[in-house]
C-alpha cells in the first residue's frame, strides 16, 4: 500500500478513534442529565411486558404506520440504519483487504440479500421522506406545515448521511462482486448484479484503490454524523434512533396501551408516594414543574426523544386555531433549556451561589413559565392554550406524554404561584364551595327527576338515600353538566326514559353527587380534586356502587381511571356504551324513521382517552332513515370541541374559536344534526351553530343532539296530531 493509501487509513482511523470516543462520552453525558429529573421508580417494571411493548412498537412500526406512506418509509430507513451497522464493520477490514469479508455470514447470500434489499429499500425511504418533507416545507405551507419551527438544517444533514451510506454500500457491493468473478446473476447479487455490471470494467488495482476509497467515506461519513450528534445533544431528528427504545420501554403502559391516561398522582420527593397535602413541604416536595429538574426523568427523557417530525402540532387543536400552543415547539424548548442548565444541576450550582457569572445567573433564574418580559422558557398562552384532548399524545410515534408535563406546569402555577387565567379562580371557587362548576345549590341536581315525573309519560328515577336499593344494575352518574346545563339534561332525561324502557334499574344520587374534580385536575389544582374525589369515593363506597353508567366521558375517564388512586374501584361504562348493548340485545329497538343527514363529533375523552368510537356509530346506524357521514377529522384524528383541559370555563381570547373550526368542519357535511355523546361539546357546538345561524351560515334547524337523544325520538311514536274542533 503507497504512502497515499496509508495517509487515507490513518485519517480514517483517526477520525474513527475521534468519533467514537465523542459519541460513546455524549450518550454518558445525555444519561447524566436525564438523571437530573426526579425519580419515576414505577417506571422500570415489569419488565418482560414492557420489552414485548418496545419490539411490537418498533418492529412494527405501529405508530408511524398510521401515517402510511410515511410510516412505510420511515421503516425501511429506520431498520435499514440498524441493519447497515455490519456493512461499517466489514469497512473497517476493507482499508487493509480489498477482499475482507465479515467472518462466518460475510459470504452468506441470506444477509448479502437483506444487505442490497435494505440499501436499496432505504434509498427509495429517504427519497419518499426528503419530497414529503419539502411538499410539506414551511416556506410553502407556513403555518400549516408540521414541520414549521423544526431544526430543517439539522434535518438536511441527517438526510444526507442516510442517502450517502447506503449509495457507498451499493457501490461497494458491486465492486465485492467484480472482485469475486462473479458473472452472472446468483443467490449471493440477485439484487445488485446490475451494480457488478456497471464495475466490471475496472483492473484489479483500480477495484482495490475503490473499494478502499468508498469504504474510508463510508467509515468518515459516518463518524462524522457521530461527531455532529456529540456536538448537538439536542439533536432530536437524529438522537431519536437510539433514544426511541428506551422511551418506548419506560411508557405509561407496559402493556403497550397509548401514553394516554389518567394523569399522574403528585408524588412526594422520593417518587414512591402520592404527596401527602396536609405534611407537604412545598420547598422539599415538588408541587408540580416550576424548574425544569422538577420534571422526573421520564420527563426529560420525553424531551431528549422529540423527532421534530410536527406530527403532534398538525393534530393541535390549539394550534391549528391560530394559537401560541405547539406541542412540539414546547418539547423543543423545554428540551434546550432542559440541557443548558443540567451542567449547573449536576454540579450543584444554582442562582443563589455566589460569585456566579452573570450569564449563568441569567439561566438559572430564567423561570419555566414566563412572558417575554420575564423571559419564561413556556409563555403563560401556551400552557393555558391545551385542551388536554391528547392529539399530541396520540400521534406522537415516539410515545411522549405532552399532557403530563403540561399538568405538571400547570400545577406549579396554581398551587404556588397562584398564577391562571382569571376565570378558573370563579371555577375553582366554586367547586370547592358548591361542588359544581356553576355554583349552583346542590338540590338543583334534581331539577331534572322533577321534570321527568312531570312529563305526559312519567319516569320515576330512584334516588339514593344511603345505599344502593337491592337490585339496582347501576348507578347513573349524571355529572355537574348533566344535572344543571338546560342542553345537558336534555340528554340525561334521555338516558333515563332509554334505561327504564329497556327495564334498566338504576339510581342516582341527586344532591350527594359532587363534581368529580376533573375541572380542577386538568386546571392544576391537585388540591380540590382529590378534596372532590375522596368525598365522591366515600360516598359511592358507602352507598356500595360497584357499577356506573356515566353520561359524561370527563366523569367516566375520572371514575373509571383516576379514581383508583384513591381507592375507588368501580366498573364504569359510558351511556353510548351501554345503549348500544341494549339495542343489540334487542332490548331497545329504535323503529320510528329520522330521515337526516348527521354527522358525529367524537368527543375527545370517550374517544382518544378511552378508545371509545364504535358504540355512538353502532347506535346511529340501528336508527332507521339516518344518513351519517363522518367530517375529515374523526376517531383517532378527530378534531376537539375546545372544552377540556378546564377550558370550558376560560374564555377563548386567542385566534379563531376552536369549536368554531370543528363547526365549519361539520358545516362541510351539510348536516341536518350534529350528534355527539358529551354534554361539554353538547354546549360547545351548539354555541358556535348558534352563532352562525346569527350569521345566516347554518340552517335554523340545525342542532346538536347526544346520540341518546337520536335513540329515544326513534323508541317514541310521534304524538298524532290533534283533531280539528268540530263547526258549531
Amino acid at each position: 500500500m503507497d504512502a497515499v493509501k496509508w495517509g487515507l487509513v490513518i485519517i480514517t482511523l483517526a477520525v474513527s478513534v475521534a468519533g467514537w470516543g465523542m459519541f460513546v462520552h455524549a450518550v454518558a453525558g445525555i444519561v447524566r442529565r436525564i438523571r437530573t429529573g426526579r425519580p419515576a421508580p414505577e417506571r422500570f417494571g415489569p419488565f418482560w411486558p414492557r420489552l414485548r411493548t418496545t419490539v411490537v412498537e418498533a418492529v412494527g412500526h405501529t405508530r408511524m404506520l398510521k401515517w402510511g406512506i410515511v410510516g412505510a418509509a420511515h421503516w425501511w430507513v429506520a431498520f435499514g440504519f440498524l441493519l447497515l451497522i455490519p456493512t461499517l464493520a466489514q469497512a473497517y477490514g476493507q482499508l487493509f483487504d480489498p477482499a475482507f469479508v465479515l467472518p462466518l455470514i460475510g459470504h452468506f447470500a441470506p444477509f448479502e440479500f437483506v444487505i442490497d434489499l435494505f440499501s436499496i429499500a432505504t434509498l427509495i425511504g429517504i427519497a419518499v421522506l426528503v419530497a414529503i418533507r419539502q411538499l410539506a416545507h414551511p416556506r410553502r405551507l407556513g403555518r400549516a406545515s408540521r414541520f414549521e419551527g423544526s431544526n430543517m438544517p439539522r434535518a438536511y444533514f441527517v438526510e444526507a448521511v442516510i442517502v450517502a451510506i447506503p449509495v457507498l454500500v451499493l457501490c461497494l457491493r458491486g465492486m465485492e462482486g467484480v472482485l469475486q468473478g462473479i458473472d452472472s446473476y446468483n443467490a449471493h447479487y440477485l439484487l445488485t448484479y446490475p451494480l457488478v455490471l456497471a464495475f466490471s470494467g475496472m483492473g484489479a488495482a483500480a477495484l482495490a484503490t475503490g473499494i478502499l476509497v468508498a469504504a474510508a467515506l463510508k467509515i468518515i461519513i459516518s463518524m462524522v454524523w457521530m461527531i455532529v450528534l456529540a456536538r448537538n445533544l439536542t439533536m432530536g431528528v437524529a438522537w431519536h434512533r437510539f433514544a426511541a427504545f428506551f422511551n418506548i420501554y419506560f411508557k405509561r403502559d407496559p402493556a403497550g396501551g397509548p401514553a394516554l391516561g389518567p394523569l399522574k398522582p403528585m408524588m412526594d420527593k422520593t417518587g414512591r408516594e402520592p404527596l401527602d397535602f396536609e405534611e407537604a413541604d412545598p420547598d422539599e416536595d415538588p408541587f408540580g414543574a416550576g424548574k425544569v429538574q422538577d420534571f422526573t426523568w421520564k420527563g426529560l427523557l420525553d424531551f431528549s426523544t422529540c423527532t421534530e417530525c410536527g406530527r403532534c402540532q398538525s393534530q393541535c387543536p390549539a394550534w391549528n386555531t391560530g394559537k401560541p400552543l405547539s406541542p412540539k415547539k414546547l418539547v423543543m424548548d423545554l428540551r434546550d433549556h432542559a440541557y443548558a442548565t443540567a451542567p449547573y444541576a449536576m454540579a450543584g450550582t444554582t442562582a443563589e451561589t455566589p460569585g456566579i457569572h452573570d450569564d449563568v445567573l441569567a439561566l438559572l433564574s430564567r423561570p419555566l413559565v414566563g412572558t417575554e418580559e420575564e423571559n419564561g422558557v413556556i409563555h403563560p398562552d401556551v400552557l393555558w392554550s391545551c385542551t388536554n384532548c391528547g392529539a399530541c399524545v396520540e400521534q406522537c410515534p415516539v410515545d411522549i406524554e405532552h399532557i403530563d408535563h403540561i399538568t405538571d406546569m400547570r400545577r406549579y402555577q396554581v398551587m404556588i404561584e397562584s398564577s391562571f387565567p382569571s376565570e378558573a379562580g370563579t371555577l375553582l371557587k366554586n367547586l370547592e364551595n358548591k361542588g359544581n362548576p356553576w355554583g349552583m345549590a346542590e338540590e338543583r341536581r334534581l331539577d331534572w327527576v322533577a321534570e321527568l315525573a312531570a312529563q305526559d309519560d312519567p319516569v320515576e328515577v330512584t334516588v339514593v338515600e344511603d345505599t344502593l336499593p337491592e337490585g339496582t344494575e347501576y348507578l347513573f352518574w349524571v355529572g355537574c353538566a348533566g344535572a344543571l346545563e338546560d342542553r345537558a339534561k336534555k340528554t340525561t332525561k334521555a338516558i333515563a326514559e332509554l334505561l327504564d324502557m329497556a327495564g334498566v334499574r338504576f339510581a342516582v344520587l341527586g344532591g350527594m353527587e359532587a363534581c368529580t374534580g376533573d375541572p380542577a385536575r386538568r386546571l392544576g389544582m391537585e388540591y380540590v380534586f382529590q378534596m372532590l374525589a375522596q368525598q365522591n369515593v366515600e360516598t359511592l363506597n358507602d352507598a356500595g356502587v360497584t357499577k356506573i353508567v356515566a353520561s359524561c366521558p370527563h366523569c367516566f375517564n375520572t371514575l373509571g381511571k383516576e379514581y383508583p388512586q384513591l381507592g375507588g374501584e368501580y366498573e364504569v361504562v359510558h351511556h353510548s356504551q351501554l345503549l348500544a348493548r341494549l339495542v343489540d340485545e334487542g332490548r331497545l329497538t329504535p323503529v320510528q324513521r329520522i330521515e337526516e343527514n348527521i354527522t358525529y363529533h367524537d368527543p375527545c375523552f370517550l374517544g382518544r382517552h378511552n378508545k371509545v368510537y364504535t358504540p355512538p356509530r353502532e347506535i346511529m346506524a340501528q336508527v332507521p332513515g339516518v344518513t351519517t357521514k363522518e367530517m375529515h377529522r374523526h376517531k383517532e384524528r378527530g378534531f376537539c370541541c375546545g372544552a377540556g383541559g378546564a377550558r370550558m370555563w376560560m374564555e377563548e381570547r386567542l385566534g379563531k374559536r376552536i369549536n368554531t373550526e370543528r363547526v365549519d368542519e361539520a358545516l362541510g357535511t351539510d348536516p341536518d344534526t350534529v350528534s355527539t355523546a358529551c354534554p361539554f361539546c353538547q354546549v360547545m357546538l351548539g354555541d358556535a351553530i348558534n352563532e352562525k345561524k346569527s350569521q345566516g351560515l347554518a340552517k335554523e334547524s340545525l342542532e346538536v343532539v347526544d346520540v341518546s337523544q337520536l335513540l329515544l325520538r326513534s323508541m317514541k311514536t310521534p304524538a298524532a296530531p290533534a283533531a280539528p274542533a268540530a263547526e258549531e
